[in-house]
């Protein structure tokens, strides 16, 4: 008999199509009733499929007793308590490696996009100004900067790899130094913050790294500083961003995520130094597609082999991950 498994959120067709040959589908946002169906069905329950938006809720996880395998479609989870699932027994997944490349090219992409003013200039030339005032005011280069990456994970490296090719003084801050990184290591975030133009922010969200870039980091950075934010909302003061763009304390940012997503500041809106995007780094079809089927391998082979692919470090000793 095929498994039962729990669907959060929304997967894509192909994976639709991929898990109902392989599982007894039960769709959350399908369900009327949640809590009477957990409590008739919730037994039968090994598996969940979700996303690293939406997770499991801890609520959720203690209506499955029977529940082996959690897949999450991203590389965060910070919606899913794996040490309890841990605990457990309960395996969880997630997609690293396959948007390495496609949320390194949003870093960049923010980069530039900031640094030589691109929605500024855009709104230029629609809006006829370069006909009616001329050439748009100078930019600046992103070539030999110092770039400060928060955060020295897979995305991280990949991140480093690229900037290299714009000759960018790189250096890191992580919780730890590592051996094989060649890059200059700060153990004091601020300091680091202090001594580059550009810092990327590429570490994990959760409780752990909440307002890691606050207000002192923030005004370390300055006024000539800019701040790129591919990570989790969370990791970034709002607040305290939004006051240093205000009063001119910080000198620009890009930002692929928010606090409150999709709820964003008013206040960034309104600002041309601050480039937006809606929480996109790794929204290619490639990526989506390599992500979707990696979500997909970690449930099919938990049931066929008792093994997954890619489980989290939370459950790195669990015999389906050795």
């Amino acid at each position: 008999m095929k498994p039962n498994l729990l669907i959060v959120g929304n997967p894509t067709p192909r994976m639709m199509t991929q898990l109902t040959d392989r599982f007894v589908i039960h769709r959350l946002s399908e369900i009327d009733d949640p809590q009477a169906f957990l409590k008739a069905n919730g037994d039968s329950i090994e598996g969940v499929a979700t996303n690293g938006h939406d997770g499991v809720k801890p609520e959720l996880m203690a209506a499955l007793p029977n529940l082996k395998v959690v897949s999450c479609f991203g590389v965060g989870y910070d919606g899913i308590d794996a040490t309890a699932a841990a605990e457990r027994g309960i395996v969880v997944t997630h997609t690293p490696n396959v948007l390495n490349d496609d949320v390194a090219n949003t870093a960049i992409m923010l980069m530039l996009a900031v640094s030589r003013r691109l929605v500024h200039d855009d709104a230029w030339v629609r809006s006829g100004k370069w006909k009616s005032q001329g050439s748009a005011p100078l930019t600046r280069s992103i070539e030999n900067k110092p770039v400060g990456i928060l955060g020295m994970g897979r995305i991280g490296q990949k991140i480093a790899e690229k900037l290299r090719a714009f000759n960018c003084d790189l250096a890191y801050h992580s919780r730890s130094e590592k051996a094989d990184i060649p890059y200059r290591y700060y153990s004091d975030l601020t300091a680091m913050a202090r001594d580059v133009d550009y810092l990327v922010v590429i570490t994990p969200g959760g409780a752990a790294t909440r307002h890691l870039v606050d207000r002192p980091v923030i005004d370390a950075l300055g006024p000539e500083g800019t701040l790129i934010n591919i990570a989790r909302g969370s990791v970034v003061d709002e607040a305290a961003l939004v006051k240093a763009l205000e009063d001119g304390r910080l000198g620009g940012a890009g930002l692929d995520v928010f606090e409150n997503e999709p709820d964003v500041p008013a206040a960034l809106i309104a600002m041309d130094n601050v480039v937006l995007t809606p929480h996109v780094g790794s929204a290619t079809v490639e990526t989506r597609q390599a992500m979707g089927d990696l979500t997909v391998e970690n449930l099919v082979r938990y049931f066929d082999e008792g093994k997954v692919t890619s489980a989290v470090p939370e459950c790195a000793q669990l015999p389906a991950a050795r």
